[in-house]
């Protein structure tokens, strides 16, 4: 059954709003690299590869549903932090909108009565349980070891071990 447009158009500003989370964590990156935090701009790294993999998924979605993909500009994103703790406060910040979001996708889908969508949406508010946990995760040790030298390294050290696995859904 196709996809009804007031979905398909809300799904689409999602899609934008996926790229510009990528953007955001590329940004992120390449911040905390240039500081020599190579683990923690690895982590962000990662996150950049899942964004972009989210807003793959809703497309595929959109095509499977014979709907169209309306893409648009991507908005302008912070560039500078001044602390490990400010950049995963505005990253925990920007996941819960991501949240936000994705539940008003879902209640759109109920008004709509469209199964489908909130069937493949459920797969979105697992994945933003997921995610709101692991920055929590990272920002309580960031709290934990404040300014010790030692603590951020081992912390960064941590981050540099995350790899990414690509979801199920992203056609490759």
């Amino acid at each position: 059954m196709k996809i009804c447009d007031k979905l398909a158009s809300a799904i689409n500003d999602q899609i934008n709003f996926e790229f510009t989370s990528a953007y955001l964590y590329l940004s992120l990156s390449n911040f905390w690299k240039e500081k020599g935090l190579n683990g923690i701009a690895n982590w962000f790294g990662v996150q950049v590869k899942e964004e972009i993999a989210h807003a793959e998924i809703f497309i595929n979605y959109v095509h499977d549903r014979d709907g169209v993909v309306n893409l648009s500009p991507i908005n302008l994103v912070k560039t500078e932090w001044g602390s490990l703790v400010e950049a995963f406060t505005d990253t925990l910040e920007h996941e819960r909108k991501v949240t936000e979001r994705i539940y008003a996708l879902y209640a759109l889908a109920e008004e709509e009565k469209d199964y489908a969508s909130r069937q493949m949406l459920n797969w979105y508010i697992a994945e933003q349980v997921e995610e709101e946990a692991n920055v929590m995760g990272i920002l309580d040790s960031l709290r934990l070891v404040g300014e010790d030298g030692t603590g951020l390294l081992q912390i960064d050290r941590e981050l540099a071990q995350r790899t990414y696995v690509a979801p199920q859904g992203v056609k490759e």
